[in-house]
């Protein structure tokens, strides 16, 4: 949901060129600065790392429920296969601003009772580490899709749908923990266009943007 928010925005703003989309399988989408690259095994990028140098940001959106996972396996998807794709990013493009999308409650101590916001704050600390120009954690709370755009994956598309009235409520009411895709897209450009004052970016920090 956040890629797809985020893809819409970087088409839209005329200072971006062109846009590389690593994907797992085709989204159908069409554009003329719109490249998609299909790639199946997100754990090795050395397959593709020809395609990855002269890039001036990546925007890393990926993202999966813990829910019913073991630490183990929500690691897999949320610390391993960040670094796969950072690492070689970051040794091609030392020059490139890297974003992570995060989430709000992030435990960089990596100590702490939430299993999720450890291994979140577990990816944070090693994409900190690693030699871009720049990197920012966007850590959002609730997420707004706009523009037709929904998850692909029920569990979250669900709550989305029975959330969606109170959506505009939540948003005046608790501005501070509510974003929208298109404010995450924006920002992410605006991060990679200007920087930001601070490495970590809370809803409301996205928002102001």
């Amino acid at each position: 949901m956040v890629g797809q928010g985020v893809i819409r925005e970087c088409l839209l703003d005329p200072d971006v060129e062109s846009v590389l989309s690593i994907v797992r399988s085709p989204s159908g989408q069409r554009h003329r600065k719109l490249r998609e690259l299909v790639h199946a095994n997100f754990f090795d990028f050395s397959p593709i790392e020809r395609e990855l140098s002269g890039l001036d940001a990546a925007f890393f959106c990926l993202g999966a429920t813990s829910a019913g996972k073991t630490e183990e396996q929500y690691s897999r998807v949320t610390y391993d296969i960040t670094m796969a794709a950072a690492e070689p990013l970051a040794r091609l493009n030392p020059g490139m601003t890297f974003v992570f999308v995060s989430g709000a409650g992030a435990d960089t101590t990596e100590r702490g009772r939430v299993m999720w916001a450890r291994v979140k704050g577990k990816a944070e600390n090693a994409l900190a580490r690693l030699p871009f120009k720049a990197v920012y954690m966007f850590r959002p709370a609730v997420i707004q899709p706009m523009h037709g755009i929904q998850s692909r994956t029920a569990l979250y598309r669900i709550p989305y749908l029975l959330l969606r009235p109170l959506i505009p409520w939540l948003r005046k009411r608790f501005p501070q923990y509510v974003t929208t895709t298109e404010q995450l897209g924006r920002a992410m450009i605006a991060v990679a266009k200007h920087g930001a004052p601070k490495r970590v970016l809370e809803s409301a920090d996205i928002n102001e943007l």
